[in-house]
C-alpha cells in the first residue's frame, strides 16, 4: 500500500498545484494530518482506504475539474488498485462533500475520517483563511450587507450563487461543528468553531455590519 500511496501522491500533487491557495496540496497535507490524528481514535479503521481517498477526494470536485486530468477512478485504475477497494475509496470520496447541506450518507468508519478530516479544515484559522483565499480566486465580495443566508438548499442553487466570503460562514462554515461524526473530530472542531465565532465578532466590530 505504501507504495500505492506514493505513486498516488506524485500524480496528484501535479494537479492540485494547479488550483488555487484553497485546494492546493498544502490542503491535502493538512487533511491528511487530520485524518492520521483521528485514526489513533478508530483502531478498526483501514489507514490505508482513508489516505487514498484523501490524496483523491477533491480531483473530482465540480469546482475544478477538466478534461485535462485524469478522475479518482482512472488514477485508482492506473495504480493497479483493486475493484472492490476502488469502489470503496470512491464511496468514501463521494460522502465528503458539503453540497449546501446535501451530503451523500457516509457508508463506513474510513468515510466517515475522511469526511470530518475535511471538514475540520473548513473551519478554524485555516478554514477562516482558505475561506477568503477561495473568495478571492473567484472574485467574491469579502461581504455583503444586504445579502441574505440561505437555508434548506438543493445542491444546484448552494453552487449557483457567487456569495460573499462571510455570508459563506453562515451558509456552511458555522454549520460544520455539529455535522462532525467521530469523537476525535467533533473534540477539534469544538475549539475552530469557537475562534470562527470570535473572527466574526470581531469582524462585525470593525465593520458594523451586525455579521
Amino acid at each position: 500500500m505504501q507504495a500505492i500511496l506514493a505513486k498516488c501522491q506524485y500524480i496528484v500533487k501535479g494537479i492540485y498545484e494547479t488550483f488555487d491557495a484553497s485546494h492546493d496540496f498544502a490542503h491535502i497535507e493538512r487533511v491528511r494530518k487530520n485524518a492520521e490524528e483521528i485514526l489513533k481514535t478508530e483502531p478498526s479503521a483501514n489507514a490505508g482506504k482513508v489516505m487514498l481517498a484523501v490524496l483523491l477526494h477533491d480531483i473530482d470536485d465540480a469546482k475544478y475539474k477538466s478534461d485535462a486530468n485524469p478522475s479518482a477512478k482512472e488514477i485508482l485504475q492506473s495504480l493497479g488498485v483493486e475493484a472492490e477497494l476502488t469502489n470503496q475509496v470512491l464511496a468514501c470520496i463521494e460522502s465528503v462533500s458539503f453540497s449546501g447541506g446535501n451530503a451523500k450518507n457516509i457508508t463506513s468508519i474510513e468515510g466517515s475520517i475522511v469526511r470530518d478530516a475535511d471538514r475540520l479544515d473548513a473551519i478554524g484559522a485555516i478554514g477562516i483563511a482558505r475561506t477568503f483565499a477561495f473568495g478571492g480566486a473567484r472574485g467574491r465580495k469579502l461581504y455583503d450587507a444586504d445579502e441574505h443566508t440561505r437555508e434548506n438548499m438543493s445542491e444546484e442553487e448552494y453552487r449557483s450563487k457567487n456569495t460573499a466570503s462571510v455570508t459563506h460562514f453562515y451558509e456552511k462554515l458555522l454549520l460544520l461543528k455539529d455535522l462532525m461524526v467521530t469523537n476525535e473530530g467533533k473534540r477539534i472542531a469544538e475549539e475552530r468553531h469557537t475562534f470562527m465565532c470570535a473572527f466574526l465578532e470581531q469582524l462585525d466590530r470593525e465593520i458594523g455590519m451586525n455579521c
